[in-house]
């Protein structure tokens, strides 16, 4: 791997948008090519964010066939991320695809063995566990440092101003609060309290068959509980806390991508001062510059997957969502 790793932008949308401006953020990071299936959308997001300096390609096939590019960025709807991927590996490249990986876990296990075959880098673009202040919660609660967690709650929720016929609504496109938002809540869990040993859902689903609201009720290791909602319909807190023996942490708007977190002891008089919780790393822009330069750290140093986001903790969540979508009667036609 040369010293500047050089990426290849395969869909024009509004994530890959605010992942082009953070890369931008991240040393010996380039864009190399751009790919859209409209050329126009290839050439206008080139001209925005390189200056026109990355290729533009009117095609997934010639962006991922383009010898300048080192990885692959996927950013398209849930459903398409398997035939993306399938794409860059074909052509020997490594590939960083949003999440959830694909819309089923068979499909997911599927993206890793194609992955390993072929023996190229695959990362799911769960960029909080890679953010700083992540990390640093996630160290110091498995170090003991606040106390035993007893109890999470992690809530993200907005109201969608679109169309009915837009993807989050649209289940041929994986549409849905669980896989878009609920992935969330389910993975900071993951992170903070391990595997869950039990999950229960229930959800308000729509009229194109996709969960709209969702609640999720979990139980993990030594009795601990947690509480997760995602929703499309309502403004929720999108705010997350952890009650300990000794404490209470806090993670405050958009918890998935914090600048800070807290915690509270409370003592026999009550509470004391909150202590800032703060990652030993600066976020990179939003926090996807950090994902950015784990990737190239991983591929610098020849790895295959992240050991922030390893392909085991990848799948445990995607089988996680299979069992709720069955649960609340959330069907795509990638079950069958």
């Amino acid at each position: 791997m040369a010293d500047t790793v050089r990426w290849g932008i395969l869909a024009t949308g509004k994530i890959a948008h605010a992942f082009a401006h953070d890369l931008a953020l991240v040393p010996d990071t380039e864009i190399a090519a751009v790919g859209s299936r409209r050329i126009a959308a290839a050439e206008e997001f080139s001209a925005r964010h390189t200056g026109g300096a990355a290729t533009a390609h009117g095609s997934y096939e010639e962006l991922v066939a383009d010898p300048a590019v080192d990885v692959v960025y996927v950013a398209t709807p849930h459903a398409l991320h398997l035939e993306n991927a399938r794409l860059a590996f074909a052509a020997g490249k490594h590939v960083l695809c949003e999440k959830p990986l694909t819309l089923t876990t068979q499909d997911a296990e599927e993206m890793v063995r194609l992955a390993r075959e072929r023996g190229l880098f695959l990362m799911e673009a769960m960029w909080m566990a890679c953010h700083p202040v992540i990390r640093a919660l996630r160290e110091r609660l498995h170090a003991g440092d606040f106390g035993t967690p007893r109890a999470l709650r992690a809530e993200l929720g907005f109201a969608v101003d679109a169309p009915p016929e837009d993807r989050m609504f649209n289940p041929a496109l994986g549409g849905g609060a669980l896989l878009d938002m609920g992935v969330y809540p389910l993975t900071f869990a993951h992170l903070m309290l391990g595997e869950a040993e039990s999950l229960s859902a229930q959800a308000g689903l729509g009229p194109t068959g996709v969960d709209l609201d969702v609640a999720v009720a979990g139980r993990y290791a030594g009795g601990a509980v947690a509480t997760m909602t995602a929703s499309m319909t309502g403004w929720s807190s999108c705010t997350a806390a952890i009650a300990t023996d000794r404490g209470r942490i806090e993670l405050p708007w958009e918890f998935n991508h914090p600048r800070h977190a807290t915690y509270t002891e409370v003592g026999p008089d009550g509470p004391t001062h909150p202590q800032r919780i703060a990652g030993a790393e600066p976020v990179i822009g939003q926090g996807y510059g950090n994902e950015i330069a784990e990737v190239g750290r991983c591929l610098r140093e020849g790895l295959l997957e992240s050991p922030l986001v390893p392909h085991a903790q990848t799948l445990t969540l995607m089988r996680q969502m299979d069992a709720l979508r069955e649960q609340i009667g959330v069907r795509y036609a990638a079950d069958a």
